[in-house]
């Protein structure tokens, strides 16, 4: 909100070059908040393909978090007016390998009832095909 009643007077002064910095800030401020959304949910869809890998198996309840996932993804990542997406497929991957060690440790809580620690559970998944997975889902 302060930054908003700065852009108002610094708009009513007729500072452009001020405004716009305010401007960036405010964009830099609403991506990152898109980034941690989407990672949350990066989480989730990472989490299943891991258990999925692990135990070699999946489940209904397991595939609609996943398709739940995707979608939340995506519509987090739609600019609604202006169209397009806020992040590019490569800031999407980016997203997604800061969420994996994340969805490890979850991973290792649920797969084979917590039987492995996440570094344990680490060696048994192909990182780059859940991660290559889970970006061609969203994309």
């Amino acid at each position: 909100m302060e930054e908003i009643l700065e852009l108002k007077n610094l708009l009513l002064k007729g500072d452009i070059k001020g405004s716009l910095a305010i401007v960036e800030e405010l964009e830099e401020m609403s991506k990152k908040d898109i980034i941690k959304a989407i990672r949350s949910y990066a989480v989730i869809l990472l989490l299943h393909l891991i258990k999925q890998q692990v135990e070699n198996r999946t489940t209904r309840s397991w595939e609609v978090s996943i398709r739940n996932s995707i979608r939340e993804i995506q519509r987090e990542n739609k600019r609604r007016k202006a169209g397009g997406y806020y992040l590019t497929p490569e800031e999407l991957l980016e997203a997604i390998e800061e969420a994996y060690l994340n969805a490890i440790d979850e991973a290792s809580l649920e797969v084979e009832e917590g039987h492995y620690e996440p570094e344990e559970l680490e060696k048994l998944v192909n990182k780059q095909e859940i991660i290559d997975r889970a970006l061609a889902f969203i994309l």
